[in-house]
């Protein structure tokens, strides 16, 4: 029997995870040397689980400043007059929503 793709756990273990096995538990524990060799296994304390977040790096000011002047070139002003070919175009797309609701 096969298993279903939703269910497959690939990747998983790259996530971050609220909850710890015991024994990663027990590997922080170790390294803030809150447990030794021979402390029971039971009753472990509470090991605080940080999420690590990878900053993306900051474009410079003259690409950001570039790119803005391209986009606001591509497309027209508010206040514009739409070209000569998208009028009609327009109007037609405009009027057909209403037109169906007149036949109903």
């Amino acid at each position: 029997m096969s298993l279903h793709s939703s269910l497959k756990q690939s990747g998983a273990t790259g996530r971050h995870r609220n909850v710890l096995k015991r024994e990663e538990r027990i590997g922080k524990l170790t390294d803030a040397e809150k447990w030794k060799d021979g402390d029971s296994i039971y009753s472990l304390p509470k090991v605080r689980s940080i999420k690590l977040r990878i900053k993306k790096k900051a474009k410079k000011k003259d690409e950001a400043a570039a790119g803005t002047e391209a986009a606001a070139g591509a497309a027209p002003a508010a206040g514009a007059a739409p070209a000569a070919g998208a009028a009609p175009a327009a109007a037609a797309a405009a009027g057909k929503p209403a037109a169906d609701k007149a036949k109903k």
